[in-house]
């Protein structure tokens, strides 16, 4: 197995990698023409131009946003059916190592259970965003950001400033996500083992599942506490940004310093900037919790390989 999961979607995926990254550098291209189709027209209406030139403005605009809706509607049916296809080969690969091996113990047969029934679904449905997740998101940040800083710098750069303290508490609380969310697998693998001792002592011993039962219930709310705390600390930091896009750009609208389409374009910008950082936020998030669970499901596929009978043959 390859050590990472981004080395296992590409060794496994790698032909589907590139298609998935085509379409979305195709998606990311066409993010900054929106609010370029917003700023004329907006401007046309605003010195009061022709009807015409609105109408066709707002053809263009409307042409663009479903040709971008399409693409993205073919990179998630993709994208699904890659992840899919992926958690399908995980669990059939983790069923023949356990039938090879023969699981002898209780902790062996609930290790097993974990990997199979559950364990593969966010390693194998993580590989279908991988590699263009992040190519897609990055790419709209770029594009997005040019775009605003091409029409006023700074304006721009004073909106992106409220970017800059996400740097330091975003991985800060990703950390000790990952802490909890690791702590959590072992724990449930543990769950499963006791749940099938219990089941072999026909009943008897269910007191020792209650335990792990609750470590879970508190690893999942420390989590919870730490994503939301995360979500909302991001969400203040974009709202502050637009206010002061709007403050400031409003105050040099009414001084005759810039177009008030300019104004609307930095705004918008804004808006569509929040999406793919979060997005991208979230897609490093699950990749450092997924890099976890693959290592762990990687292990006990090596675990149960050192348990097959001709394993141990040549052991000896």
């Amino acid at each position: 197995m390859p050590r990472t999961i981004i080395g296992y979607a590409l060794r496994f995926t790698g032909r589907h990698q590139a298609g998935l990254a085509i379409l979305s550098i195709a998606v990311f291209l066409l993010s900054a023409a929106p609010l370029e189709l917003q700023r004329r027209i907006v401007n046309t209406v605003v010195d009061r131009g022709a009807f015409e030139t609105v109408l066709w403005l707002a053809m263009a605009y409307g042409a663009v946003a479903l040709t971008e809706q399409s693409l993205k509607l073919a990179l998630n049916i993709y994208r699904g059916w890659v992840s899919e296809n992926s958690v399908r080969t995980l669990r059939i690969r983790a069923g023949d190592s356990a039938r090879s091996a023969g699981c002898t113990t209780a902790n062996d047969a609930g290790v097993e259970i974990s990997v199979i029934l559950e364990e593969v679904e966010p390693v194998g449905g993580f590989t279908g965003i991988s590699i263009s997740e992040p190519l897609l998101q990055a790419g709209i940040l770029v594009s997005v950001m040019s775009y605003m800083l091409y029409i006023d710098a700074g304006l721009t750069l004073l909106a992106l400033a409220f970017f800059l303290p996400q740097l330091v508490f975003v991985p800060l609380l990703q950390l000790a996500i990952n802490r909890r969310a690791q702590s959590r697998i072992i724990t449930k693998r543990g769950l499963s083992g006791e749940i099938v001792k219990t089941a072999i002592a026909a009943g008897n011993g269910w007191s020792r599942v209650e335990k792990p039962i609750n470590r879970v219930f508190a690893l999942n709310m420390g989590i919870y506490k730490l994503k939301f705390t995360m979500n909302l600390l991001m969400n203040v930091m974009h709202h502050s940004a637009v206010a002061v896009a709007l403050g400031v750009g409003g105050w040099q609208a009414l001084q005759g310093h810039i177009e008030v389409g300019t104004v609307v374009a930095i705004v918008g910008g804004m808006g569509k900037l929040n999406d793919p950082w979060g997005d991208l936020v979230n897609w490093a998030r699950e990749l450092s919790v997924v890099e976890v669970k693959y290592r762990l499901y990687a292990d006990a596929i090596d675990h149960l390989s050192r348990l097959r009978p001709d394993a141990a043959g040549q052991a000896d």
